[in-house]
């Protein structure tokens, strides 16, 4: 049932008191250590025995009834990789876990070699520009750390400099004592970079996970990006890039109030689509980018890659609440699909965690799993489709005229279009050629480089 948000954030640009936190330096990270979960978790979570690939959804990825309207969750699935050295490469040897080299490939942010394979694939991007600002809720102490060393395993540049923490209510926020929006934000800086290695990334922390708090998060992210500033903008400011905002919660009768939010010049807004049937909100929104789910499907012997897939956990679906924007009723092959509503995703990437990501996080996560985890959830969609937009240096003046060209026919045969698998309650929606309620228009595809 759809409820009445409590509260609406005045349509204003300046937020006072917002405190700039210098990136921290990586240094004298403490030895990786692999644990075992505790009997507490273990009562509350299944086994993990030796080898095993358990997929885990923590807390912050849980959705409430009593939040609707209300609060966010997070997207983010992950699994343990338990009984593996630290020594070995990449971040270990033979597993086909997407790093940011292989999904570089296969997106063709970087010339391809056949098979994209994790293990032999170290090809990684060297572009982006301007700036990419993350939006999460909490604080995490280890981020900038945790970015340094992420880049440093995969050969990524990194910049002290291109890295700043911003509080967004003026002070530093409390951390969430299970560490699944810390993992979050890992997750968000490392993607985004890795995808965008040169451009500057703002992570904006909110104070909390309440709507009230990430919505005015999200206006001191667009002023970050449109002009470096956390306050009002000057009149034609020139910055451009891209906002990611990995989280959301169901609809609600009057989250197109909240449409505004997403509407500053210069800044492409991009939100992930859920990690179960149906639609969540901000990624409805018709000002935002909907980062839908795939599986990277790959040889199990030799890692190489075969296709991609629909993931069928991926979010998706029609609108309840928001009217079909111009940019879907001009294309008559995805009006016809939706009814007069809204209909997402627009686009997919990776986020399957059995395919998932090796993500460096040293906040512990579910009371002491610390190190390298495997990830998935849509979370990991919309930030690697930010870097991916920043990267290509074509910078669009708004998300409508990002999605207008998206929609537009000229954009046919610029996607891995994804004609194989299923979504939705009961598997009931199915990939198809074309814009589909699974994967959208497919994933990117930079192939002609």
């Amino acid at each position: 049932m759809l409820e009445r948000l409590p509260w609406i954030v005045p349509a204003s640009n300046s937020f006072r008191g917002i405190r700039f936190v210098p990136a921290l330096k990586a240094a004298g990270l403490a030895a990786f250590l692999l644990t075992t979960i505790s009997t507490a978790q273990a009562q509350q979570a299944p086994t993990r025995t030796a080898g095993a690939r358990t997929v885990v959804i923590p807390a912050s990825s849980h959705a409430n009834a009593s939040d609707l309207g209300l609060r966010a969750h997070t997207n983010v699935r992950f699994i343990i990789p338990e009984n593996l050295s630290p020594d070995e490469a990449p971040p270990f040897a033979g597993f086909a876990f997407e790093t940011p080299a292989s999904l570089a490939c296969i997106y063709g942010v970087v010339r391809p070699i056949p098979g994209c394979n994790p293990n032999s694939t170290t090809r990684t991007p060297s572009g982006g520009s301007q700036s990419i600002a993350i939006v999460d809720a909490f604080d995490d102490p280890n981020a900038a750390a945790d970015l340094a060393f992420f880049s440093s395993q995969f050969g990524l540049p990194f910049s002290s400099s291109k890295f700043q923490v911003v509080y967004a209510g003026g002070s530093q926020p409390p951390q969430d004592p299970t560490g699944g929006w810390e993992l979050e934000e890992s997750l968000d800086i490392e993607y985004s970079h890795a995808m965008a290695p040169n451009a500057t990334i703002y992570l904006v922390e909110a104070n909390s996970n309440f709507d009230s708090d990430l919505f005015p998060a999200v206006q001191v992210a667009s002023n970050l990006v449109a002009c470096g500033q956390t306050t009002t903008c000057p009149a034609h400011s020139k910055g451009r890039g891209e906002v990611s905002m990995s989280w959301g919660g169901g609809e609600f009768t009057q989250e197109t109030e909240l449409d505004a939010f997403f509407t500053t010049p210069g800044v492409v807004y991009f939100a992930s689509a859920g990690d179960s049937p149906g639609v969540i909100y901000p990624c409805a929104s018709p000002n935002v980018v909907c980062a839908g789910g795939t599986t990277t499907a790959r040889n199990e012997n030799t890692g190489n890659f075969i296709a991609e897939i629909a993931w069928s956990d991926a979010g998706g679906g029609i609108s309840q609440v928001e009217p079909i924007p111009s940019y879907q009723a001009g294309n008559r092959g995805v009006a016809r699909q939706l009814g007069g509503f809204r209909g997402v995703p627009d686009l997919s990437s990776d986020s399957n965690p059995t395919t998932g990501l090796w993500l460096w996080d040293t906040f512990p996560v579910d009371g002491d799993e610390t190190g390298w985890f495997i990830v998935g959830g849509t979370s990991a969609a919309s930030p690697t489709l930010a870097g991916i937009v920043n990267a290509s240096g074509q910078f669009a003046s708004s998300s409508v005229a990002e999605l207008s060209a998206l929609y537009s026919f000229d954009s046919f045969g610029k996607f891995n279009d994804i004609t194989y698998g299923a979504c939705g309650n009961y598997s009931g929606t199915f990939s198809s050629f074309g814009w589909d309620l699974c994967t959208g228009f497919g994933s990117p595809s930079f192939n002609d480089r």
